[in-house]
């Protein structure tokens, strides 16, 4: 298996691929069924036929979107054709939904004629809201989409070309800014011809650049009047023919290169030819046309970006076909113009200036963010991108009036901003970016487990931690070669039973446990199981943290833990948290694991940990007390218990939006709480709801898995000193990445990274 293997268990696993549809109206009766299809459904079908404009009113019209491939130049894997790049598609759709919330059909094509792919789209116009051609060959993909947009009254939007020209020339705007220039003057040369390059030229000119400033190289040199062999959009920007012929030559004095090729096409030597503050753009994915560390060796007075995320100023479409779609759809554009895409440009570049908010910058591990010149473009999971753009394209669509809907667009720009749908997903983010600023030593006992080991590969590729695996080497070795991982050589291996530590830590575990009936031999056999040996390691320093579980009971791993660690000043229970990953946002729910039933006290000192460790996410915490009474409908003892607890939250954390006890669907409904008990103290949905039992709080959390789709990551174990967290033997290989990468973020926050 290996990391091949994880790709396609990802995909395979459950419901095959990575999209379903769902109902949006209840089906529960006959009554509905009668309204949703026969007779009912007449209804809105003769309101459509007397005018075709009511399907945006009556059908899901108005926020779908095709994307539509032949699958001829699938990202980096060129023509493997319309099945094969169907999962790209699926997962460009699974992208329009996380951002912005819009549904999409991905539709892909055994035809490469351009003009039977033009019929074939054009046929599907009753259908959608907006068609994103994707991967598709230059140049067909020129005329396609040239061809559809002249017949459609709906935006088609080619996002190889247009998405990177948006975002590039978000960049290249700020990029001179930086450095004194105007685009006017700009001198630009640019590796590539192909559809991407095309187009981020020619948006460069509507932004001011000078078509006359611009030299293209493709493969065979550079572009030049001269040469025999241009298509038509090639021979637009052929230069004259001055003797110039290759890249290096056409970056001498140059002051910006763009490079939409392949890799390691640009040397230092090449750079140093370049003017003053040069601009260095090389986006060949996924190895640049110059690696970023060699760029800013060569000319430390560059600015410059790439496709990779593990350096600065990321170019990644995700900044831009989602937001734009949203506000296109939101006015019913009958296209995608110039002033649209001007529009986006101008909003990311405007949105780099302005004061990153400390989610964000905690999403990035935590380093101050500011424009300059290692912030030239917007982060791809920043949300306000989705306010920022979104209603810049509506207001450019309603000038260029192109817009059916007029829209207010503060009052638009104000809902985006509370609807945004990433949050769960940038929180998942946020904790991986942590973890990788500051990788943490954490040790795995249990570690001779395939599922583990592939977790491990994960952890390593992506720099989350450095692991240390407990268990036989030999055993180990074995396992990682038959499922092909190269982690051996990269992690440490230490046999509890053969470690020359194993003495010392069971004269300390004495140390620790002689009144507590543990005597030295005892400790001896203890240290020797690796879920002991691996509590020791993090009492000692010798381990940032600990990820344990995956063949153990709660019991088993937390035991250790508390014995050894003991709870964390302040608190009085450990607590078991799980974060309920849904489809637009994130609940915290507990206690799930520990407490079976707790007192008011212990309620009180689970909500505030719970409430702390949300924060420390970066999402504001909103506590619900969960009951089955409402604001004392039912006296009870056990509501009477919820009741003393909040108030010893209020007295403890005045600050805290914290209210109940009250039933489940008040604390997920503002609406209907507002409604029925307007004093209550929560402003929002509640987003941490900590219910009265260790029973109700692990049977809602397993059922809001079953039955609603959640992904439940977990159980995050709160009040021990030291990071240890749990896994268990029906997790995913994602679910122990993300609980490592959340283990490393618990232990920068313990002991931050020294200055």
């Amino acid at each position: 298996m290996g990391r091949k293997e994880d790709a396609l268990d990802y995909h395979r696993r459950g419901r095959k691929g990575k999209l379903e549809v769902v109902p949006t109206k209840p089906l529960v009766s006959q009554i509905d069924l009668a309204l949703a299809y026969t007779p009912g459904v007449a209804e809105p079908c003769l309101a459509i036929a007397a005018d075709e404009d009511m399907s945006w009113e009556y059908t899901a019209r108005g926020n779908l979107v095709a994307v539509i491939s032949n699958g001829t130049a699938v990202l980096g894997l060129g023509n493997i054709g319309a099945a094969a790049g169907k999962p790209v598609m699926e997962g460009k759709a699974c992208l329009f939904k996380k951002f912005a919330d819009i549904d999409v059909f991905d539709l892909e094509i055994t035809e490469t004629d351009v003009d039977k792919v033009v019929e074939i789209v054009a046929a599907l116009e009753p259908t959608f809201g907006g068609i994103n051609l994707e991967d598709i060959a230059a140049p067909a993909c020129f005329e396609i989409e040239e061809k559809l947009r002249k017949r459609l009254r709906i935006p088609v939007f080619h996002d190889d070309q247009h998405g990177t020209a948006i975002i590039t020339g978000a960049g290249m705007l700020n990029a001179c800014a930086l450095s004194n220039r105007v685009p006017a003057d700009l001198k630009l040369v640019v590796s590539g011809a192909g559809a991407g390059a095309i187009a981020c030229v020619e948006f460069f000119v509507s932004l001011g650049v000078r078509a006359e400033n611009v030299v293209l190289v493709d493969s065979k040199g550079v572009i030049h009047r001269g040469r025999t062999d241009l298509n038509r959009h090639k021979e637009k920007f052929a230069i004259p023919d001055d003797g110039r012929r290759t890249l290096a030559d056409a970056m001498r004095g140059a002051d910006m290169f763009m490079g939409l090729s392949v890799a390691n096409l640009v040397t230092q030597e090449m750079l140093k030819t370049m003017g003053p503050h040069p601009i260095v753009f090389a986006l060949a994915n996924p190895d640049p046309e110059i690696a970023y560390p060699d760029a800013v060796e060569a000319r430390p007075d560059a600015l410059v970006a790439t496709g990779r995320s593990d350096f600065p100023n990321q170019v990644n479409n995700v900044l831009g076909f989602p937001y734009i779609f949203r506000g296109a759809l939101d006015v019913r554009a009958s296209q995608v113009t110039e002033a649209m895409k001007i529009a986006a440009a101008r909003a990311l570049a405007d949105l780099t200036h302005e004061p990153v908010p400390d989610s964000v910058i905690a999403a990035y591990g935590g380093v101050p963010i500011k424009f300059g010149p290692d912030y030239l473009i917007p982060k791809p999971f920043d949300p306000r991108v989705l306010w920022w753009v979104a209603p810049a394209v509506a207001k450019a669509a309603m000038d260029s009036g192109v817009a059916r809907v007029p829209l207010d667009i503060a009052a638009y720009r104000d809902g985006l901003m509370t609807k945004s749908s990433n949050a769960a997903y940038s929180i998942m983010r946020s904790i991986g970016r942590a973890a990788r600023a500051d990788p943490r030593r954490i040790v795995f006992p249990e570690a001779n487990n395939a599922k583990l080991l592939r977790a491990i590969q994960q952890v390593l590729d992506e720099g989350i931690a450095k692991p240390v695996l407990l268990g036989r080497k030999d055993e180990i070795a074995a396992l990682a070669a038959e499922l092909a991982l190269d982690l051996c050589d990269r992690v440490e291996i230490i046999d509890p039973l053969t470690s020359p530590a194993a003495a010392r830590y069971a004269e300390r575990l004495f140390a620790l446990r002689n009144r507590k009936g543990v005597t030295l031999p005892a400790a001896q056999s203890l240290v020797a199981k690796s879920n002991y040996f691996g509590v020791m390691m993090v009492e000692a320093g010798e381990a940032d943290g600990l990820v344990g579980g995956l063949k153990l009971t709660y019991p088993e791993t937390v035991r250790p833990a508390l014995q050894i660690l003991g709870m964390q000043p302040g608190a009085k229970v450990a607590v078991g948290m799980y974060m309920m990953v849904l489809q637009n946002t994130v609940k915290f729910f507990g206690d799930t694991a520990f407490n079976i039933n707790p007192d008011a006290d212990q309620l009180a000192d689970i909500a505030i940990q719970m409430a702390d460790a949300v924060t420390a996410l970066g999402v504001t915490p909103r506590v619900a007390m969960i009951s089955y009474s409402n604001f004392g409908s039912v006296r009870h003892p056990e509501v009477e218990k919820i009741a003393v607890a909040i108030a010893k939250v209020r007295a403890a954390r005045p600050m805290l939006e914290i209210d109940g006890e009250m039933q489940p669907e008040l604390a997920l409904s503002a609406d209907r709480r507002n409604e029925r008990y307007p004093f209550s103290r929560l402003t929002k949905s509640a987003n941490v709801l900590v219910f009265k039992s260790l029973a109700a709080g692990n049977a809602a959390y397993q059922t809001l898995k079953a039955l609603g789709g959640a992904s439940a990551v977990g159980p995050i174990i709160l009040g021990i000193a030291r990071p240890v967290a749990m896994v268990q033997a029906e997790d995913s290989v994602e679910d122990i990445v993300n609980m490592t990468a959340y283990t490393v973020m618990k232990a920068q926050q313990q002991t931050p990274r020294k200055a």
